[in-house]
């Protein structure tokens, strides 16, 4: 199978799936559904020709013959996943198995607020999807319009005004051996209104040893006030790949904290794109991907400031191995409007052999004269003197190459709130660096 077939083979899942709709086929939703399709069906899927893919390319991904839809429902024992949550403190949880809600797995609620799926809401809030789903304000990427031609199923989270989740929310997808080679096409939407705040943890794995594509799109719009913090753990198998796009929309005094980690799996593709549509807003991004072997990310951002006195700070550090590579590709763009605009952009990256790989291009695009703007991008090797530095002091090698690069990743980390968060990701980086730290973290 190549890319022209695998396209063919989802124009014709789309055809089975829309016959299978009866009458939502005349809502307004499904025309975005239908009108995204025929946009992709023209595009196809992106290529090294594309600009914004020059350094990423999809083109080894789309020569499995997927399975597109999943019949029946799999079903999980929680001591199988167990690791996969936060353990250590209390969370909402919406889990789904093969692209399924898993209503045995997850604790929902619609009390004060609502964490549920998209599917739910399809029944329950249709209106809120009405106005939100498909509210682009760039024009869509072709994985992007293909996610928006298959979406039914995903998380969904709205928060009323001034209200506050009691606890996080984690937005858990599994992929099992039994699903076979498998396209994802998971849908978020995530609405806080005027002064209300919550905090996300959102991850894929895989739990086979099966191919597998996930293309997954979040739509998030924050009120006036609102505060979202939004959090991704990237540690998938060797044979996973992911394509997730997230697009924010920022209203007055507005603020929104990402941080994407990216430790693993074979391919991943991170489209993070911010909207300041109202004065006063800020934004913060933070970012560390930390590979080995043949392991890939693109981390692919757009801060866009389209209206006076908002702020963003962009962080992205990476550390790469082996033969692993990766790409940061982040645009600042400030519209004539956007007076008094403070941006900041910085990249940092450690490569460790000599097959390792990074491109980095930051990029600034200022249109405005009363502004604050800058940004930086260093690409280096470890420190032989705090190497040798350590060495002297008893430290054997591998452990020192390891606290060095603990300390360079943990920077990123130590700017999660959630302690058990830190904790687990501290977990996940000793693991990745094949060392047992025992720190008090």
């Amino acid at each position: 199978m190549n890319s022209d077939q695998l396209r063919d083979k989802l124009s014709s899942s789309f055809i089975v799936f829309e016959n299978e709709l009866n009458g939502e086929r005349r809502t307004p939703l499904h025309q975005k559904r239908r009108a995204a399709m025929e946009r992709f069906e023209m595009k196809g899927f992106p290529s090294t020709r594309d600009e914004e893919w020059k350094y990423t390319n999809l083109k080894p991904l789309l020569g499995t013959d997927y399975k597109i839809f999943h019949e029946g429902e799999q079903s999980l024992e929680f001591r199988e996943i167990k690791r996969f949550f936060l353990n250590d403190i209390d969370t909402y949880k919406i889990v789904f198995v093969n692209g399924k809600y898993s209503s045995w797995l997850s604790e929902t609620t619609h009390r004060g607020f609502d964490i549920c799926t998209f599917s739910a809401a399809l029944q329950r809030h249709r209106h809120v999807l009405d106005e939100y789903f498909g509210r682009s304000d760039e024009e869509p990427s072709s994985t992007m319009d293909l996610n928006t031609a298959f979406a039914q199923e995903g998380a969904f989270i709205r928060i009323g005004k001034n209200a506050h989740v009691d606890k996080p929310v984690e937005i858990v997808h599994f992929t099992t051996a039994d699903a076979g080679p498998s396209f994802n096409q998971p849908r978020n939407l995530i609405v806080l209104e005027e002064g209300s705040s919550a905090e996300v943890i959102e991850r894929h794995r895989c739990l086979g040893e099966q191919e597998t594509l996930t293309n997954a799109v979040s739509e998030v719009f924050l009120g006036a006030q609102a505060r979202l913090s939004l959090f991704r753990i990237q540690n998938d198998a060797p044979q996973a790949g992911l394509i997730d796009h997230t697009n924010i929309h920022l209203s007055r005094d507005a603020h929104a904290h990402t941080a994407t980690f990216s430790m693993g799996g074979r391919f991943v593709r991170n489209d993070l794109a911010f909207f300041f549509n109202e004065p006063n807003a800020t934004a913060q991004l933070d970012g560390l991907s930390l590979l080995d072997g043949g392991e890939f990310a693109d981390q692919h951002t757009l801060v866009d400031h389209r209206v006076p006195h908002c702020e963003s700070r962009e962080f992205y550090k990476g550390v790469y191995g082996g033969a692993a590579k990766g790409v940061f590709n982040g645009k600042v763009m400030v519209r004539p409007k956007a007076q008094k605009t403070n941006a900041f952009q910085e990249n940092k990256n450690l490569l460790l052999s000599e097959k390792a790989a990074v491109d980095t291009k930051p990029q600034l695009e200022i249109f405005a004269d009363d502004v604050k703007c800058s940004h930086g991008c260093t690409v280096g090797q470890l420190d032989e003197e705090a190497l040798f530095y350590l060495r002297s002091r008893g430290i054997p090698e591998h452990e020192s190459k390891a606290l060095l690069l603990y300390a360079f990743g943990d920077e990123v980390i130590q700017r999660v709130p959630l302690k058990a968060l830190r904790q687990r990701l501290h977990r996940l980086m000793a693991q990745k660096l094949d060392v047992d730290f025992q720190l008090n973290l």
